[in-house]
């Protein structure tokens, strides 16, 4: 990890929102292997589940605090922020196909969701918080690469409500000298990444024998794809880091693009799957929401830390494919293969 000191960490009181998500438990587990004393929130429920939280070892589990609760409760939100030193924000609703039929929910999850967060901080007088933006806040790609000066575009309600949360973070930190930092991932993927997203619904297709197509929308758009650990490695970066600035964004991608016709070439290649190719309607976005081109200039984080994507698009892929395996023979997978959101 490019910090300063590998052990920056070590003894942090730390929260992460979102932990139970993909990215949140792969980041909550590294922290714990940084020394940080880690409190996870998970979303609440009444299956008592903690998401992929319940996927770490009963090692890993015993020494982290899960709290259950919801970012929209601003009391909740208080309680939990307390007594923290740094806190990473990644709860949100994130499925853009959800977003057009329930925006509403999106702007109370990820707008005011992040403001009580922020107030808590406030409150508590927390070092650093690290919120998480997205790339799909640029929109359809102006020129490229992407860097942090593209305009901003509102092509789906979910994004929509990533702008607006951003601009409340900038706001912040110009109206109350708020420590809040925009970090702004490039799509990520990896084990335990939900079938809602491209590259895992193409690989449980391609490995279930109860498949015999795989059914997928649009083959044109590109992609700059990131494997987990690395965009993990830019949160910590984005947290730690003496050079990071408060109110601006950082992009954080690999500066390598591939359609995702390429990715299912390449995943076929990886697996030997022969089956056929299916384009699904019912997995496209509408017309004048689809994001066509998203490729990541990161210079500015790379030259404030040095930070950069390590892991190849075909190792990373190896990697994601050989846990889908195990999961598959393990009979851990959802029932139905066909999940759009």
């Amino acid at each position: 990890m490019p910090l300063s000191a590998e052990t920056f960490f070590t003894g942090k009181s730390v929260l992460v929102t979102g932990a139970d998500g993909f990215i949140g438990s792969h980041l909550t587990e590294t922290l714990l292997s940084q020394g940080a004393n880690v409190r996870a929130l998970a979303a609440y429920n009444a299956f008592g589940s903690s998401g992929w939280l319940d996927d770490l070892s009963s090692d890993n589990r015993a020494s982290i605090e899960i709290v259950r609760g919801d970012i929209r409760d601003p009391a909740y939100t208080d309680k939990i922020v307390q007594d923290m030193d740094i806190v990473f924000h990644l709860a949100a609703l994130i499925a853009i196909p959800f977003s057009y039929d329930a925006p509403q929910s999106y702007i109370d999850v990820n707008l005011t969701g992040t403001v009580n967060i922020m107030e808590a901080c406030r409150r508590h007088k927390v070092t650093r918080m690290v919120h998480t933006s997205t790339s799909e806040v640029y929109g359809t790609a102006l020129f490229t690469p992407i860097t942090e000066l593209h305009p901003m575009q509102g092509q789906s309600p979910y994004s929509a409500s990533k702008i607006a949360a951003d601009h409340m973070v900038e706001a912040y930190v110009k109206s109350f000298d708020f420590p809040g930092v925009i970090l702004r991932p490039f799509n990520t993927y990896g084990p335990r990444q939900s079938e809602r997203a491209v590259i895992p619904t193409i690989i449980r297709q391609m490995l279930d024998p109860n498949c015999e197509t795989v059914k997928i929308g649009s083959l044109d758009p590109t992609r700059d794809f990131n494997y987990v650990m690395d965009t993990v490695s830019a949160f910590l970066t984005a947290g730690g880091h003496p050079s990071i600035a408060y109110g601006t964004a950082y992009n954080a991608g690999s500066g390598v693009a591939v359609s995702i016709g390429q990715t299912v070439d390449i995943l076929k290649e990886i697996i030997g799957c022969n089956k056929q190719v299916v384009t699904d309607q019912g997995r496209f976005r509408p017309a004048n929401s689809e994001v066509m081109t998203l490729l990541a200039d990161s210079q500015k984080l790379n030259t404030a830390t040095s930070w950069k994507s390590d892991v190849t698009l075909q190792s990373g892929l190896e990697m994601t494919v050989n846990w889908w395996k195990d999961r598959i023979a393990k009979g851990l997978v959802r029932p139905d293969a066909n999940y759009l959101l």
